[in-house]
């Protein structure tokens, strides 16, 4: 997907309204306690709502796409864990900043809390993927984390992980 076409805009519109609507339902999050640590659990609690949201759509993506690796899922459900609770302004920000230039979100840092949610935005692989380590996670799944947006280094699974995150 080009930064920019319409193709990219119509998936962030969605993204948006995604964003704006977020709920996890009680039946949605009960199932996740027979796949996931304690820990890994608590992480997913912990993120914001949209990024639970995210996560949950993102893990029916890659399994409608026949995988099942559980490392894998794991990376999908938490690979937005460092976002932390950046709000809807900084995101929308962030995101036009990377289809236009960071000519973009250098002009929007200096308004009320936006330069450490841009900073938190452009970290937020490295972030999520230290997040998953600490909470137990292998390997396997915080380097898929990590290498999230460059899907050209990671391995098929990466790759799956990082279309299933653009179209989710």
């Amino acid at each position: 997907m080009t930064p920019g076409s319409a193709t990219w805009w119509s998936g962030k519109l969605r993204q948006a309204r995604r964003h704006l609507g977020a709920r996890v339902s009680a039946e949605e999050r009960a199932p996740l306690a027979g796949w996931l640590s304690p820990a890994e659990l608590a992480l997913f609690d912990g993120m914001h709502v949209a990024d639970r949201r995210h996560g949950l759509d993102v893990v029916a993506w890659l399994r409608a796409d026949g995988i099942t690796d559980p490392e894998v899922l794991v990376a999908g459900l938490l690979h937005d864990a460092g976002k932390g609770a950046t709000g809807f302004v900084p995101r929308v920000a962030y995101s036009l900043g990377q289809a236009y230039g960071p000519w973009l979100t250098g002009a929007a840092a200096p308004l009320p809390g936006m330069r450490r949610a841009l900073a938190r935005l452009a970290a937020h692989a490295e972030t999520s993927a230290r997040l998953a380590g600490a909470a137990g996670c292998s390997a396997r799944t915080v380097e898929l984390i990590r290498h999230q947006d460059d899907p050209a280094s990671a391995d098929l699974a990466g790759q799956r992980l990082h279309l299933a995150d653009e179209a989710s």
